[in-house]
């Protein structure tokens, strides 16, 4: 590993990006479950977080049991549930039009939000891989009418086995290019997220890592904080785009395996 590794001594909680962190597409990587091993067998906790808003909880949690890995739904954290939390408390009885998934779709209608494809009052996007122009143009118009506009998560492309597929940011570029409209994002790397995971660990800053493949978002959403970043390269981020970045993680690692190994190491 290389960077500030002592760092992980204080570290009490690890927050776990998911794909091209601990699988890749449907392949799990074969240090994981070595690496969770490692983190209960040195007295700390992990929990998982991805900004993939194309599924829900229910969906993650069951992908994680055909892995072999069962963790209870407080375990299992994603970007949806950022967005509805925040939607909740500060556009209470307001309706929203949702591109995105059914999952998502049925996290909204779960969290009591009415859904409207007429006249909603804002839009949301989200990681639709079932987008469609008809979609896309009914979001436009709403917001070219006044609608707010927010985006579930950030991230311009989904890691795959073979490559990468356009993600949520991509399709708020689009929204963007043809409305002028910037949306604001719940998923991390957002304050939002921070505040989220904080609350649901109940660690302090100082005792958690947040572990992810990404520059822009695992690694940007400590920047400022007291919390640790630690980058894997099992994923997006290539030696050149570390190279090239003004986000710098805290500590950089080939894998999560490496990390499960330093935590043996030092008990």
């Amino acid at each position: 590993m290389r960077g500030q590794a002592e760092r992980l001594l204080n570290v009490k909680m690890f927050v776990l990006d998911m794909d091209g962190t601990i699988y890749l597409g449907d392949r799990l990587f074969p240090y994981t479950k070595g690496f969770l091993r490692a983190v209960e067998e040195s007295g700390r906790e992990y929990c998982f977080f991805t900004n993939n808003s194309s599924k829900n909880r229910a969906a993650y949690l069951e992908k994680l049991r055909k892995m072999g890995i069962i963790v209870p739904p407080e375990k299992m954290l994603v970007s949806n549930q950022v967005i509805l939390r925040w939607l909740g408390g500060n556009r209470p009885g307001k309706r929203a039009y949702v591109v995105g998934t059914e999952p998502l779709m049925e996290d909204f209608r779960l969290a009591g939000i009415e859904l409207d494809d007429r006249a909603p009052d804002y839009v949301v996007l989200g990681f639709d891989t079932g987008l469609t122009y008809d979609k896309i143009s009914k979001a436009c118009h709403f917001i070219r009418n006044g609608a707010e506009v927010f985006g579930v998560n950030p991230d311009l492309n989904c890691p795959v086995e073979g490559g990468f597929i356009p993600d949520c940011g991509s399709i708020a570029a689009l929204v963007r290019a043809s409305t002028g409209v910037q949306c604001e994002f719940f998923g991390k790397p957002s304050r939002h997220t921070l505040d989220y995971i904080l609350e649901q660990s109940g660690y302090g800053p100082q005792e958690v890592a947040v572990v992810g493949d990404r520059l822009y978002t695992d690694i940007a959403v400590a920047a400022g904080t007291d919390v640790t970043s630690i980058l894997v390269m099992s994923g997006e981020t290539t030696e050149e785009m570390l190279a090239n970045s003004d986000i710098k993680p805290d500590i950089i690692a080939e894998n999560v395996g490496e990390v499960g190994e330093y935590l043996r190491e030092k008990r």
